[in-house]
């Protein structure tokens, strides 16, 4: 009964008009706060989101899920065909493509010169663990047929040597030869049939693509190869897919995945992520501060209503609950407005930011200059869900100091003057 009671009065005390406007305008100043905190966290979230998904999209795009190779580099995997017919029964496996690379030295016709990560490819078993063939922006990658040794490049490798379709490039390999004059290094002309834009420059500056053929000729692997690429149904459980398959092969082999590869710069996003998390959950703090004053001089306020309520024999413990629905109202409200705009803002992100554009006649992320272009956005409802319990949970302890202020009102004290 009491608990209904207490319910009943906080409700209608939220309803009711104040004789002082300064304690309402307060009030609405908090509910504003928390509005804004709330929006500004859902979409600022789900920016990041998109950039990751985004980043690791482009990222993926040019590695595969997971690698299986041999154990020493210069030997190269002899039973790759076994791996890949091992891949093909497991139903955790998409594709796999067999590769070969090696670190060397790439000289345009004006000599000039740019180390790079030099990778041959089977281009029909490649489509299978990548999406370079959908990255190229001039050529083809069915162009890297065995014997003919052409080459595609990066579009930064390809700018930075100053070569394009049709241009001559020397490879260098850190493979010696012994010859008349000395021990040189092993050395191939290719000519350049394709150029690819991936968007990340570890890729477009640093990556040139082979026949699987010419590679092993230029290596000197024979039917040998560096691994086995694997694409998977989950790419969160690449390790231990790429593990189960290394055990069945036995002997031993190096296994890698995507997220150890490029861990460091995951687990940065990550801590950026949970950085602006709670540094913008400061905005929603600070406003359940604007909450704790409203509620206090409402309180100062309502003396005279609080005295009454005790001397017909409500409890302090009735009492604190009054405010504490009060203010917990005035939080609720905040948070639901705020979670409708943070998620109309974040689903239509892009038009704010084109029409933002349009007004200033500035582009905020230029294609020219910034890899990703325009503003990408992923909202996650378990982000939205988390974001509410924070935000509620901030409302509930702000009310906690004024409501137990209130139940410590004396009611001859309070009543002495009135």
């Amino acid at each position: 009964m009491m608990r209904s009671l207490a319910m009943w009065i906080g409700l209608r005390y939220t309803r009711a008009k104040r004789r002082n406007h300064f304690i309402s305008f307060i009030s609405l100043v908090s509910m504003l706060g928390i509005v804004i905190g709330v929006t500004a966290l859902i979409t600022v979230i789900s920016v990041m989101n998109g950039f990751e998904s985004e980043l690791r999209t482009r990222i993926l795009g040019m590695v595969s899920h997971a690698t299986i190779s041999a154990a020493d580099d210069q030997t190269g995997m002899d039973d790759w065909q076994k791996a890949i017919d091992l891949s093909g029964t497991d139903p955790r496996v998409l594709g796999a493509a067999p590769y070969a690379e090696r670190e060397g030295l790439l000289q345009g016709q004006r000599g000039l010169t740019q180390p790079a990560l030099l990778r041959g490819i089977d281009p029909v078993q490649e489509a299978g663990v990548s999406q370079l063939s959908e990255k190229m922006i001039r050529g083809d990658m069915a162009s890297l047929r065995p014997g003919d040794f052409n080459i595609v490049l990066g579009k930064e490798l390809a700018l930075w040597l100053n070569v394009d379709i049709g241009d001559t490039v020397t490879v260098y390999v850190p493979e010696f030869r012994t010859t008349p004059v000395g021990v040189l290094p092993q050395m191939k002309r290719f000519k350049v049939s394709g150029i690819f834009e991936v968007g990340l420059q570890e890729a477009d500056l640093q990556l040139a693509l082979i026949n699987l053929g010419d590679a092993q000729k230029l290596l000197r692997l024979g039917d040998k190869v560096s691994g086995v690429r694997l694409k998977l149904t989950d790419m969160f459980d690449a390790w231990n897919v790429a593990r189960d398959l290394g055990d069945r092969l036995g002997g031993y082999y190096r296994i890698r995945d995507w997220s150890r590869d490029h861990a460091n710069f995951f687990r940065a996003i990550r801590m950026e992520k949970t950085v602006m998390f709670v540094i913008l959950s400061l905005i929603i703090a600070v406003a359940a501060f604007n909450l704790v004053s409203s509620l206090v001089m409402l309180v100062t306020d309502k003396q005279a209503d609080i005295a009454i309520l005790r001397t017909l024999g409500m409890t302090p413990g009735t009492v604190m609950r009054i405010f504490m629905v009060q203010g917990t109202l005035i939080g609720v409200v905040g948070i639901a407005i705020g979670l409708v705009c943070g998620v109309l803002l974040t689903l239509n992100l892009s038009h704010v930011v084109s029409g933002l554009e349009s007004f200033l006649g500035y582009e905020l992320m230029p294609e020219d200059v910034y890899y990703i272009s325009g503003v990408p956005s992923e909202l996650h409802w378990g982000d939205v869900g988390l974001i509410a319990v924070i935000a509620f949970v901030f409302c509930l302890l702000a009310t906690i100091y004024p409501a137990w202020r209130a139940a410590r009102t004396d009611p001859a004290e309070a009543l002495r003057y009135e």
